[in-house]
């Protein structure tokens, strides 16, 4: 009997994609948390979408201070915001903001020069971090940190997108991301502003303890498995590594990089003063 023909398909037909008519050139915000830290840092999201129903109770604070802060509310089916957010958790809440863009490599020479008090600046270099995760992990962790920016290359990095400002929970907002051109050459020039440099390698011989960070500094974290490119380590005044007492090799690059910038911290708050 030939197959094919007018037989039926045992499976129905795929649902249609429902078309969600988004607000014009506004990026959307996902989660409690992200809209929240938007709040508080005075960037109100332009539009706000609040999930029907028991959510509506639930946020009722965050509502209000979106609605004083000058958010236009609304109200949707979950169906909508699952259908807006994908993979994203949107917890019953999703906010429109205007797009982040990453500040340029002029900006980053021009703000070296206004850095240095009350303490010399403290950056993050981030070379071929590709997951947005941990681009706002690291964000995150600069900004709990105090750094004063996060450096990366064009190329072969993540972007400021929804996912980097959701887990950055409004670091994305308050930490300048400066995008390079050549990090190499940039890092070159770093050097010759005053600024030492350390990369992060399992094989260096100095552990980040014993490094000092008081000065002017840089600390330079690899894509997690493939670590620093070869011109990006050569570029390094030195590398330090994490003493490793366990069996795994390495640790993402977010946490790792969360470790080396407080030990930044922990370093300049001991150092004598006058």
């Amino acid at each position: 009997m030939a197959r094919g023909g007018n037989r039926p398909s045992r499976r129905g037909a795929a649902a249609p994609r429902e078309t969600i008519d988004t607000p014009a050139g506004l990026e959307p915000i996902y989660g409690v948390h992200a809209v929240q830290a938007l709040l508080e840092r005075e960037r109100a999201p332009r539009e706000l979408w609040i999930q029907q129903g028991q959510a509506e109770q639930r946020l009722s604070s965050l509502l209000e201070a979106a609605v004083g802060a000058g958010s236009v509310v609304k109200t949707v089916p979950r169906e909508t915001l699952d259908a807006l957010s994908g993979r994203a958790a949107h917890q019953g809440v999703v906010g429109f903001c205007e797009p982040l863009l990453p500040e340029s490599e002029t900006t980053l020479w021009w703000r070296l020069e206004q850095w240095g008090e009350p303490e010399p600046p403290l950056l993050l270099i981030l070379d071929g971090v590709t997951d947005p995760h941990n681009l706002g992990a690291c964000l995150r962790s600069a900004d709990a940190a105090g750094a004063h920016g996060v450096i990366v290359p064009k190329d072969k990095s993540a972007t400021l997108n929804a996912t980097v400002r959701k887990v950055a929970c409004g670091a994305a907002e308050t930490v300048p991301l400066f995008q390079v051109t050549n990090l190499a050459r940039s890092m070159e020039k770093l050097k010759q502003l005053g600024v030492w440099i350390s990369g992060t390698a399992g094989e260096a011989e100095t552990l980040v303890y014993d490094a000092d960070f008081n000065g002017p500094c840089a600390l330079v974290m690899g894509a997690e498995g493939k670590g620093l490119r070869r011109l990006t380590r050569e570029a390094c005044d030195s590398l330090v590594k994490l003493p490793m007492a366990g069996s795994v090799s390495s640790l993402n690059v977010s946490v790792a990089a969360g470790i080396c910038l407080f030990e930044a911290v922990r370093q300049r708050r001991l150092a004598p003063t006058g």
